[in-house]
């Protein structure tokens, strides 16, 4: 017979992601236990439309400009002009559909060739 002995960190292991659980459930329910509905102030609201485009730039810009912690040294870089391409066809198409697929492509169209065909 095997004994099973419980470790202290396994406990507090287990108690924080529990305590995680609990806090995520209640404050993402918090809107549909309340008695009256609720509105965010005007400028929660504006802000918040900005949330997506604030994250992605968050995302994206360092692997854009950076290598393994530290700024592209030179020019010969496929990213920089794929960049440059994508941005160039969103301003160029913006208003008009499919803007966002037309960036991923055109972008992808540059950087492609560069990367593969020339090694930057």
């Amino acid at each position: 017979m095997e004994t099973f002995f419980v470790n202290a960190d396994q406990v507090w292991t287990v108690l924080t992601i529990l305590a995680l659980a609990v806090v995520t459930v209640v404050s993402r329910s918090f809107f549909f236990i309340a008695n009256r509905p609720m509105h965010l102030p005007r400028w929660a609201q504006r802000g918040l439309q900005y949330a997506p485009i604030a994250a992605l730039a968050a995302v994206i810009v360092p692997e854009v400009v950076m290598t393994q912690g530290a700024l592209i040294g030179t020019w010969a870089d496929a990213r920089l002009y794929a960049v440059l391409a994508g941005a160039a066809y969103f301003f160029a198409r913006r208003g008009a559909g499919h803007a966002v697929l037309g960036t991923i492509v055109s972008g992808m169209a540059v950087y492609l060739p560069l990367h593969i065909g020339l090694g930057w």
